[in-house]
């Protein structure tokens, strides 16, 4: 069973469709409190040079149980390791003298100097691991000695590996015909169903945004329309849950925006606008290539001070009053979503913020995750009704799951509105805002 778990053998299995959804990306700021010890115990085991006992302990703080993103087995001062990141297994091992690891990206039949060139050049943004050649094949590499190897030099080490690895590869494909893909029998495809409905849906908020932002005033409204566009690019990562090349044009998009230059907003618009053009022409074919299950061991983005959080839904909630005093309701709604979607985006989110957000977002697109296959619409457009005692519960119970690590946290759910979709927007992000996430 190791042997095929670390690769030794290379069976060719049809990919295995599974029964449940993920949204979003993933977040490692979500440990329990027993798996935030584990990091505590690794720390003071690897200063007590108990350097076995340090990976052990290390290796299950990483892994979660119910996404099985972690295999790990030592004997004595030897052990081997696998990580799971999106399309990428990061395998390794470790003795008495150091550990290595590395991540297969993609065969390359010939060689070829721009690829190599691109490499090179690559390597120098790169702290702890680096690209490397081994015959045909491109991977990455990460390694370090035993006695220096502790838990935050291996943490944001092989988080580098990972994460690298997991982006670079449909990169490098994308931009490179000679290059193949390699290492992704591991990935598990999703229903034919789940597909349809993912691209309906896709195409249906991409063709509802961009007519709408063609009626507006492109000098008048530009702000307006940046928060259209980034709250669809939200939108879109979150309930689509794309990867590979797709998740790279969306997040290339959000990049437009925050690129730093001297650009004005009406001209990040206009390029905002001729990027989602192009995901609009894709054929059902190529966004169904990019939709599949991924496991995850590290997050793409870092978690932040909860200020952080509340000072985006607040700017954001500032900023749609405008809006919703003169009459432009569909405006107002994607602001105050903005705020809440720019921080899922942004931040790696406690998990119980995860949760909340999911459940804004089960409110808002009702229609979404029926066809999804959940039952239970929480609002209804059409009647302008609320599910007030699901929506209620569902909150009790995410503070109830996670009261051991935020004891704090009070999201008074008196202080809901369930008048419109507006009015109960803006209260459920403003009870968020002034969450109280200090952990214990």
């Amino acid at each position: 069973m190791l042997d095929k778990l670390f690769g030794r053998e290379k069976k060719k299995e049809d990919i295995a469709e599974t029964g449940f959804i993920l949204f979003g990306r993933y977040s490692d700021n979500n440990k329990s409190v027993a798996k935030v010890n584990r990091w505590t115990e690794a720390d003071n085991f690897f200063k007590e040079k108990k350097y076995g006992e340090c990976l052990d302990a290390f290796f299950d703080y990483l892994g979660e149980d119910d996404a099985q993103n972690v295999v790990y087995e030592r004997n004595g001062s030897d052990g081997r390791f696998m990580l799971y990141q999106g399309s990428k297994i990061v395998r390794g091992s470790f003795d008495k003298d150091g550990l290595r690891a590395e991540a297969t990206l993609v065969k390359m039949p010939q060689p070829s100097v721009p690829v190599m060139r691109r490499l090179l050049e690559m390597n120098f943004n790169l702290y702890y691991s680096r690209y490397a050649l081994d015959n045909d094949r491109l991977c990455m590499l990460f390694d370090s000695s035993i006695d220096s190897a502790s838990p935050g030099k291996l943490y944001y080490g092989l988080k580098e590996l990972s994460t690298k690895a997991d982006k670079q590869d449909d990169v490098l494909v994308k931009d490179f015909s000679i290059l193949q893909t390699m290492d992704t029998d591991h990935i598990s495809g999703i229903p034919i169903q789940e597909k349809e409905t993912k691209y309906k849906y896709f195409q249906h908020w991409l063709k509802e945004t961009l007519d709408y932002v063609a009626t507006l005033d492109a000098d008048k409204f530009s702000g307006g329309i940046s928060y259209l566009l980034l709250s669809l690019v939200y939108k879109i990562d979150y309930l689509i849950a794309p990867e590979g090349n797709l998740l790279n044009d969306v997040e290339k998009i959000a990049g437009i925006y925050f690129q730093k230059d001297e650009r004005s907003a009406i001209e990040k618009n206009r390029d905002m606008v001729a990027e989602f053009q192009k995901l609009a022409a894709l054929t059902k074919e190529e966004v169904f290539m990019q939709l599949y299950r991924s496991r995850y061991t590290f997050s793409v983005v870092a978690p932040q001070p909860y200020k952080s959080v509340s000072d985006a839904i607040h700017a954001a909630n500032q900023n749609m009053s405008w809006y919703g005093e003169n009459n432009y309701p569909v405006i107002a709604s994607q602001v105050i979503e903005y705020g809440f979607s720019y921080c899922h985006y942004s931040f790696s989110l406690p998990r119980v913020i995860s949760g909340l957000y999911h459940l804004f977002m089960m409110v808002n697109y009702g229609d979404y995750f029926e066809a999804l296959g959940f039952k239970g619409k929480l609002y209804d457009p059409v009647t302008n009704r609320f599910d007030q005692k699901a929506i209620i519960e569902r909150i009790e119970r995410l503070q109830e799951k996670w009261k051991e690590k935020y004891p704090d946290m009070n999201f008074r759910t008196e202080n809901l509105s369930f008048t419109d979709r507006i009015g109960f927007n803006l209260s459920f992000t403003n009870e968020v805002e002034f969450l109280n996430m200090e952990r214990k």
